[in-house]
């Protein structure tokens, strides 16, 4: 695998860059009282992803870490087998056209008819016979975490420099060890975000089973099968829930913790990974920044709103 190595955990970090300008545009408009301000505003980028001779798809895309992304994506379609050589991966800017090239021939065609769009941001795409792979697995690994543990881990996203506290208008998607978030990337799409993380592993030869994985997102079907194929067993969200998301991880064995804010969680399924402790000295009340507060009012429309 090309830039395949063993990293150590101090190694093990992807954090967000909110100081590139190349990932967005200042535009100007008018205040609700009418007078002209200058914003940061996120730039959306198509994205396409070639497997050897064959395009698979098109996405939209923030525009970082496209090497990442692709292999992510095709990784996560089960394009890309786990123990796959990878010969090349070429990245045209111009093109913005990235392909990923294997020792091991590969043709999709008939897997290609099998699209479905799902309730991503930015277009997300998964394939039919994915269920395939996915009804495979059963998710019986005997980590635990603590409640303590999940309200830490969302006080250091909080405290993450991060576009999102610039621009807004996009979703993060983060692996931890415990409350140590070791990866953190932000994407328009939060299954792109995913993507980025899943290549990162593959890229890095790096396990995620014994990591617990944090979403800003809804909990729904392709969050749920997106997990489930990195071999992670927790996965929790600040938002809700899908039906169909969790009747998917109690299927597959997935601890799935959701509308986890202040000091409130819910767990709908695997709650027997959860170690229900005494939080009083972990946290009391939400810990976010005032700027991460002020963004997210923005972003809702005001303080009561719901994230997406």
């Amino acid at each position: 695998m090309i830039g395949a190595q063993e990293m150590s955990k101090s190694d093990f970090r992807l954090m967000p860059t909110p100081e590139d300008e190349t990932l967005t545009a200042a535009l100007t408009g008018l205040d609700a009282a009418g007078n002209e301000i200058s914003i940061p505003v996120v730039r959306e980028a198509p994205l396409t992803i070639f497997l050897n001779g064959q395009e698979i798809v098109t996405a939209m895309t923030l525009g970082d870490q496209p090497e990442a992304l692709a292999v992510g994506f095709l990784r996560n379609q089960n394009m890309l087998l786990a123990d796959d050589e990878l010969t090349d991966i070429d990245y045209d800017d111009e093109l913005d056209v990235v392909v990923v090239r294997t020792a091991r021939p590969t043709d999709y065609e008939e897997k290609l008819q099998k699209k479905i769009r799902t309730s991503g941001c930015a277009q997300g795409t998964v394939y039919g016979d994915i269920m395939d792979e996915f009804e495979k697995i059963n998710l019986t690994s005997k980590m635990r975490v603590k409640a303590s543990e999940l309200y830490a881990l969302s006080a250091a996203i909080n405290a993450i420099p991060s576009l999102y506290l610039k621009a807004g208008a996009i979703h993060g998607c983060a692996l931890a060890s415990g409350a140590d978030p070791l990866i953190y990337v932000e994407d328009i799409g939060r299954h792109n975000a995913i993507d980025k993380i899943a290549g990162h592993l593959f890229l890095n030869n790096l396990s995620a089973e014994d990591k617990i994985f944090y979403t800003t997102g809804r909990l729904t079907t392709e969050m749920v099968l997106k997990t489930v194929m990195m071999g992670v067993s927790i996965l929790v969200s600040r938002s809700g829930f899908t039906e169909a998301g969790v009747t998917l991880a109690r299927q597959a064995g997935l601890t799935l913790i959701g509308r986890m804010r202040g000091s409130r969680f819910t767990v709908l399924s695997g709650a027997e990974r959860v170690i229900f402790d005494d939080i009083k000295q972990a946290v009391a009340e939400d810990k976010a920044s005032p700027q991460r507060a002020s963004a997210q009012s923005q972003e809702l429309g005001g303080k009561n709103g719901q994230p997406r």
